[in-house]
């Protein structure tokens, strides 16, 4: 059974950094594209960030966190990371990490939440 575990979510100020943390757990192969979303309570889920790694690796990020945040992943641990620098206010939701896989398949994880207080 696939699982993914998220960390590094939690309560920072304005200005200040987090780092998540997406692990992966159970046999899944063939990742294809790993991402996070969020929600904001009363918000539509959107996405924050994704990186797809096929013949070269493709970078995708929201345009409201373009400069501030950055999405890695580590292909041996099947994990991806999401730091975020320069938090706002408004980037206050609970973040989901995502896994898509060439079969197809799409994985969630339970989320963890962000919130920044200004």
């Amino acid at each position: 059974q696939v699982q993914l575990v998220e960390s590094g979510g939690g309560l920072v100020q304005a200005g200040g950094s987090l780092r998540l943390s997406c692990a992966t757990s159970g046999s899944i192969f063939n990742i294809s594209t790993m991402g996070w979303y969020r929600q904001a309570p009363g918000k539509q889920r959107e996405l924050v960030a994704s990186i797809t790694t096929a013949i070269r690796t493709i970078y995708t990020y929201v345009d409201s966190v373009k400069g501030r945040f950055t999405i890695s992943r580590d292909n041996a641990k099947n994990t991806v990371y999401l730091q975020m620098d320069y938090l706002k206010p408004e980037d206050t939701a609970v973040y989901y990490c995502r896994v898509t896989t060439l079969v197809p398949a799409i994985y969630w994880g339970q989320g963890t939440q962000v919130t920044v207080s200004s």
